[in-house]
């Protein structure tokens, strides 16, 4: 092959596909066969997708008169799919760290919300913020997350409530999706809470006539891209029946339903998903065992959230009933002021621990199945041909050390590569 190709990573001594065989996702009984090349190597095409994964010398081969424009040798490391966190809020301003102390001396979450913190905090000072400080500070927390090997994250809207800065935020969303090489993929999220001064039923009533016409103005104009829509469906913030009708519309327009659901109360939300076709629910601490059989049967996500369960003191997501019950489980970050956590291979590991995962389960949570919760598992998730090219490479000869190693990433993390690009390079020579 006289081609030119953009990367070629060489002799990896585990190379984790995931899956091989084009699935959209994995449950418990596929997940038992996670898919790893031992001494493999995988070529990455100037078109940014994946040209050709398999053993080292298969590939050798195959490519022998072949030209790259990077070659990293891994000899000894082990070569991963990039990340997927599926649930993030990464637009905001104002500081939010003294609400920990109140949750340490044991405020509750609704506590902290009707002491005039919590979402309504973060909504006042993200409405007085302008653009280029919500661009900067995103940008960094998506830089951040790319270092902890995040290479698509879901970034929702939400600390808005009203027309003027849900559009902001999704404008911003939509910048930073042009300009930094991270795959997004953005929600709206206008139904994140009810708003100050408004009923249920009002703030429901603006976000139909309101919101979603404009929303849909611009997303046919082509000046902004929404990918899924959200609703916080839960006791004293948006009921079902508002949430139904919210996320209905949302729907019609084109969205990928992808909403909070049974997190601080039973409200039958993982019914209601599965009903209306829904791509996933996140957080489903509350979930009952009706719920999780309707999500199995429409092939809803699970969306997991082991850091706010963790931060909050929540009793875990059922992680296990779910998997023994045909669920497509998926993880996320959940990042946001009230839980601050950029870090997916920390996820994975409390994932492990207080959700009693597996690793190969967590992983497939984490990229497979969290691509298949934001409707993007054809191109990203695995390292399969044609699916875009981002990976990552360990200095380590057993992937399970990304999750074992508790707060380990940055040390074990060589490169993260996006679209067969080098977007980072943590090379331990410099440290000297």
């Amino acid at each position: 092959m006289s081609r030119n190709y953009r990367l070629l990573v060489k002799n990896a001594k585990q190379v984790v596909l995931i899956c091989n065989n084009g699935e959209k996702f994995m449950t418990k009984h596929e997940i038992l066969n996670l898919c790893v090349i031992e001494n493999g190597s995988i070529v990455i095409g100037s078109d940014g997708l994946i040209t050709a994964v398999g053993p080292a010398e298969t590939i050798r081969d195959q490519f022998a008169g072949a030209t790259f424009d990077k070659v990293i040798d891994a000899t000894g490391m082990c070569v991963l799919p990039g990340l997927v966190d599926a649930h993030t809020h990464p637009v905001w301003a104002g500081d939010r760290v003294h609400e920990f102390a109140m949750k340490l001396a044991g405020a509750s979450y609704m506590d902290v919300h009707r002491a005039g913190g919590g979402i309504h905090f973060t909504v006042e000072h993200t409405r007085a913020a302008g653009p280029p400080e919500l661009l900067s500070s995103l940008s960094s927390r998506l830089l951040r997350m790319q270092r902890a090997g995040t290479t698509l994250v879901e970034c929702k809207s939400g600390y808005g409530l009203d027309l003027h800065t849900e559009l902001k935020m999704l404008q911003v969303i939509e910048e930073a999706r042009n300009t930094l090489p991270i795959n997004i993929s953005s929600t709206y999220c206008g139904a994140h809470a009810v708003p100050k001064g408004k009923t249920v039923e009002e703030a429901t009533e603006d976000i139909l006539q309101v919101q979603l016409p404009r929303l849909k103005e611009q997303m046919s104009a082509g000046t902004l891209r929404v990918d899924n829509i959200d609703v916080f469906c839960e006791e004293g913030v948006f009921d079902l029946s508002s949430t139904r009708r919210i996320l209905q519309a949302g729907k019609d327009l084109g969205l990928n339903i992808n909403f909070h659901g049974d997190e601080l109360h039973p409200m039958n939300s993982a019914q209601l998903g599965a009903e209306l076709g829904a791509s996933a629910i996140s957080h489903l601490e509350e979930v009952t065992d009706q719920g999780i059989a309707a999500m199995a049967t429409a092939r809803t996500a699970a969306v997991l959230l082991p850091t706010t369960a963790y931060i909050l003191r929540l009793p875990q997501p059922r992680a296990r009933d779910m998997l023994e019950a045909g669920v497509i489980v998926a993880l996320g970050s959940d990042f946001n002021p009230n839980a601050y956590c950029c870090s997916m291979p920390i996820v994975m590991h409390l994932a492990c621990v207080n959700m009693r995962m597996s690793m190969p389960e967590a992983l497939a949570a984490a990229t497979i199945n969290a691509a298949y919760a934001l409707g993007c598992s054809h191109t990203h998730g695995s390292l399969e041909v044609n699916k875009h090219g981002d990976l990552l490479v360990l200095n380590t000869t057993r992937w399970e050390h990304l999750i074992y190693q508790l707060g380990g990433h940055q040390e074990l993390i060589r490169y993260v590569i996006i679209k067969g690009n080098i977007v980072v390079d943590n090379d331990r020579t410099l440290d000297l």
